[in-house]
């Protein structure tokens, strides 16, 4: 399995705004075609303004082939616009097991 960590910076108080937006909209269509959400988080310490979540994938085919469906999806497309203003910044990473870490299949 793979992980793909994705950190969105929001403009400052942004937070309540878009984690609402998220539960209402989001969380359905992208647990529903990315389907492994390991976690989704807001930062407490640290950089403020902040959320993390993180996908697992069994490879990198399938993270490609679900982005790539959820890019297509109507009601993805009809909630990213949404989002878009309140987002500063973003980063990705795609995790890779140590050698010695037991996974889980995605």
């Amino acid at each position: 399995m793979i992980v793909e960590e994705r950190i969105y910076t929001l403009h400052i108080g942004k937070v309540p705004e878009y984690l609402k937006l998220y539960e209402a909209e989001g969380l359905e269509v992208q647990t529903r075609i990315l389907g492994n959400l390991l976690g989704y988080y807001q930062v407490e310490f640290g950089p403020q303004n902040q959320i993390v979540h993180m996908w697992g994938y069994t490879d990198l085919a399938d993270r490609t082939k679900r982005r790539g469906e959820l890019v297509q999806d109507p009601d993805w497309k009809s909630y990213v616009p949404k989002i878009r203003p309140l987002v500063r910044w973003q980063e990705n990473k795609l995790l890779l097991p140590a050698p010695f870490m037991q996974t889980r299949e995605a």
